[in-house]
Parts: C-alpha cells; sequence; structure tokens
C-alpha cells in the first residue's frame, strides 16, 4: 500500500509539473517585467524550472530563453549567474563564430551593466554621502552585517547596483579603522565599514543621494563620575527579536545516511546545528532545535514543533549520499525549499529523506500537500535558500579548497511540510565521499559552515 501511495504521489508531482512550456515562458517574461523584488524571483524560479525542462527535453531553442532569463533576473535580484552566463556565452560565441570573440570579462560587463553611475564622495555633518546621477530606486541597495571571530572585526556591508566613475577609493573618519569603496563587480558598487567593536549605523535614500551616518560604540565622551554616565542605546536591530527553529535530520533508531568510514549523518548534523545554535543565540536570536541529542523525532512532529514556538525560520539540517559507484564523483552543498520539483535528481535526493518515516505521507495527504505548495511561503523559502547557500559558500571558500555549489532546488521533502513559516532543507554535502566527508566531521569545517548558516539568516532578515 504504502509502494503505491509513493508511486502515485510522485505522478502525482509529474502531472502538475506538466504545464506547455510556452504559458511557462510567457508567464516567466510577464513577471520578469515587473519593478517588484517577489515577482522577480517568481520569474527567476519560472526560468531555473524551464531550463530543466529545456535540459530533459534537449531543447536548445527553449534553453536559450531559460539562461537569457535566469541571467537578467538573477542580476537583478544580486544572485550570483556566473555559471549560467558563462553556458550562455559559450552557446552565443558559437553562433556568432564570423566575429570576433569577445572575453569572458567583455561580455559580463556588456550584460550587466548598471545604468547609474557614482558622481561624488563626501562628508556633510559626519555623515557620508554618496551622489549618484540618477535617483535610487529601493531595490538597489543592500545593506547587511559581517563578524569575523578570527579577528574580532565588524563589518558593515552597502551594496548599491551602480558603477564608479572613478577608481577603488579608502576613506577616513576619527574613530573607523578601514572604510573602503570599490567595484565589486561590474553591476555592484560596495562600501566596506570595517572595525574592532561596534558600530551604530544608520542610513537613508534621499532622491540621489545615499546618506550614512557611523558611530563607534566606543567614541570617546566626556569624562564622568560613574552616576553620570549615561549609556549610549543603540537602537535594536528588529531581525535579532526573530525565532529560529534548527532541525538535525534523522536521529535515534533512524541513522540517516552511513557514508565513508562509517560516519553517520545524525551525528555529522546534530554537530554542526549544535554550533550554529551557539552562533545565533550569541548574535541575539532566540534559538530551538528539534532535537538536541540522539533520539528519534516523527517527521510531522519537527515543523509542528517549529509552528507551536510561532518561528519565523525552520531550518532542517541533512547529509547528502549516493551509491559506492558515484562515491568518489558525487560532493557539493545543496540547498532545497519545498515545491513541486521537475528535477529528477531533486526528487531522488527527496525520495531518500522522505524513506525515513514513509508514515507521514498518509499523516498529510494530497490536499495538505497542494494547500502548503501554494503558500507564499515558497517564493520567501526560496530567498531563504538563496541566502543561506550563499552564506555557507563565502564562509567554507576562505578556509577549504574544492567546495562546490550544487545549488538551491525545489523538492517534495516531507520535513517540509506543514510549515507556517518560510523553510529550508540544507544538505551540508555528501557524507559518501571520500574527501568531504573528512571535511564534514572536521570541528573546525563545521564551525565555518554553521558560521555561514547564520550569515545567510542575518542576510535574509535584512534583505526581507
Amino acid at each position: 500500500m504504502i509502494r503505491f501511495f509513493v508511486t502515485f504521489f510522485f505522478c502525482f508531482l509529474i502531472t502538475l509539473s506538466g504545464a506547455d512550456d510556452f504559458e511557462l515562458l510567457k508567464r516567466a517574461d510577464k513577471y520578469a517585467k515587473s519593478s517588484t523584488k517577489a515577482n522577480q524571483f517568481r520569474a527567476y524560479n519560472d526560468y531555473k524550472n524551464i531550463y530543466l525542462r529545456a535540459l530533459m527535453n534537449e531543447d536548445q531553442k527553449l534553453k536559450v530563453c531559460a539562461l537569457e532569463g535566469i541571467v537578467k533576473c538573477g542580476t537583478k535580484l544580486h544572485i550570483d549567474v556566473s555559471q549560467y552566463s558563462d553556458e550562455l556565452e559559450k552557446f552565443q560565441q558559437k553562433k556568432s563564430s564570423r566575429t570576433h570573440q569577445i572575453t569572458k570579462k567583455q561580455s559580463k560587463d556588456i550584460r550587466v551593466s548598471s545604468s547609474h553611475k557614482l558622481k561624488s564622495i563626501r562628508w556633510k555633518n559626519e555623515r557620508l554621502v554618496l551622489s549618484f546621477d540618477k535617483k535610487l530606486l529601493n531595490n538597489q541597495i543592500n545593506y547587511f552585517k559581517l563578524y569575523d571571530p578570527k579577528t574580532s572585526t565588524y563589518k558593515y556591508v552597502f551594496d548599491v547596483h551602480a558603477s564608479m566613475l572613478t577608481k577603488s577609493q579608502t576613506l577616513k573618519k576619527q574613530d573607523i579603522e578601514k572604510i573602503k569603496l570599490a567595484q565589486f563587480n561590474p553591476t555592484t558598487l560596495r562600501l566596506v565599514i570595517q572595525n574592532s567593536s561596534k558600530v551604530a549605523i544608520a542610513f537613508k535614500k534621499e532622491q540621489k543621494e545615499l546618506i550614512i551616518k557611523m558611530v563607534p560604540k566606543k567614541a570617546s565622551a566626556p569624562l564622568q563620575t560613574p552616576k553620570q554616565i549615561v549609556p549610549h542605546k543603540i537602537p535594536s536591530r528588529l531581525d535579532r527579536n526573530k525565532i529560529i527553529v534548527i532541525d538535525p535530520g534523522h536521529g535515534g533508531k533512524d541513522p540517516g545516511a552511513i557514508g565513508y568510514r562509517g560516519y553517520r549523518e545524525k551525528v555529522v548534523v546534530l554537530q554542526i546545528s549544535n554550533e550554529l545554535n551557539k552562533i545565533l543565540k550569541a548574535r541575539g536570536y532566540k534559538v530551538y532545535m528539534t532535537r538536541s541529542n540522539d533520539r528519534f523525532i516523527r517527521l510531522r512532529n519537527r515543523t509542528k514543533y517549529a509552528n507551536r514556538k510561532k518561528a519565523d525560520l525552520f531550518i532542517s539540517i541533512h547529509a547528502n549520499a549516493v551509491s559506492k559507484k558515484q562515491a568518489k564523483k558525487a560532493y557539493g552543498i545543496e540547498c532545497y525549499f519545498l515545491d513541486k520539483s521537475r528535477s529528477s535528481r531533486a526528487k531522488k535526493v527527496a525520495a531518500q529523506e522522505n524513506s525515513a518515516d514513509m508514515s507521514e505521507m498518509d499523516y498529510y495527504g494530497k490536499q495538505s500537500f497542494l494547500s502548503t505548495l501554494s503558500s507564499h511561503n515558497i517564493v520567501a523559502s526560496n530567498k531563504l535558500a538563496i541566502d543561506l547557500q550563499r552564506g555557507m559558500l563565502g564562509s567554507l571558500r576562505k578556509s577549504f579548497k574544492n567546495v562546490k555549489d550544487a545549488g538551491v532546488r525545489p523538492a517534495p521533502f516531507w520535513v517540509l511540510v506543514g510549515a507556517q513559516m518560510p523553510s529550508v532543507l540544507v544538505e551540508v554535502g555528501f557524507i559518501t565521499n571520500p574527501k568531504e566527508a573528512k571535511k564534514l566531521v572536521n570541528r573546525k569545517y563545521q564551525k565555518k559552515m554553521a558560521y555561514g548558516l547564520a550569515n545567510g539568516i542575518e542576510r535574509y532578515f535584512v534583505n526581507n
């Protein structure tokens, strides 16, 4: 009976994904023309789905349309689409062999050049003022914070969708160690404020200007007796009041995947989850874990717990696995969000994780699953998955080689069904791959992974 239900379930998903390619492309083009970020994300997702279908059907024309859409929307959303742009570039070079070849850097500059230019930088009333040639839009500015525990350094980063007319500049301000402005990539101007102590940052957008106020926490003040001292109150960040539920996969009677040298998934993911728990709590978040020891929890009780805690985010942490024949080839970090998958690979990964507790499928049923898929949480979860992926890669690549970006994908994971908040399943790597498995049991690697996840969560809250 269970086998029949599983077969029916996946057939049902395939039926849902059978929409006409032309209609899907038409819808994506419509969303892409919108100025709202949510619609841009919808277009980006549709183009990625079209791309997968084009690969399966070997439709070259559809593939090119999808690639153009992915690059266009991804650039607007500040998502790394270099792999897709490289693939599109190769196709364009083959097609236009009659003309001279354009270098990789030149072609990227042509595709993503920004229409906004930085005209001047100046200090005014202790505030840094960046003036541009056109009015700034709300979605042109991304702001986030980073902290490096090794060097005890705080970084405050502004990414502006614009380009410079002058070279990179290092600015100076009393009590601030370093302020640098540079062209991060052809479409992004990056301002980094770096200090060994915290800095209170406030900024506003006025027509063509971005105005930034920065006050170091340890700024000098007139000497006072202890009774006279009034502490300087830094405005609290709203996102620090958020509730996050971390879900270490498997546990107890369910070991998860058994990998290289007998490493067990349930042990590795609990260790990474514990590290993430410490980092988030240290940053002021309220954090709960579905399990903090080696015990089995049914899938439906995991999201039920998150709903009961009224969580703002639900993050389920797992490790991937393949057969021994493929073990040396398959590696990389992936993030999944709940949606109808058109990728056979995503369905295989989901089937592997779902197999731990098959009875959950009967519990939720078809109607419950459909109502979850129609939720606005799909878009939010996709955004969260992208930020988590970027956070992990950025953190790990600073200290480790060959950290592979295996992408962000939709998939029907039952552990995410029922969550009433943005939810993501993270595959931290392949425990069956000899090289990656050694990293996954390395405590330094685990801490860097957790640090990257924490940064991804910060980025998500700042951007949303």
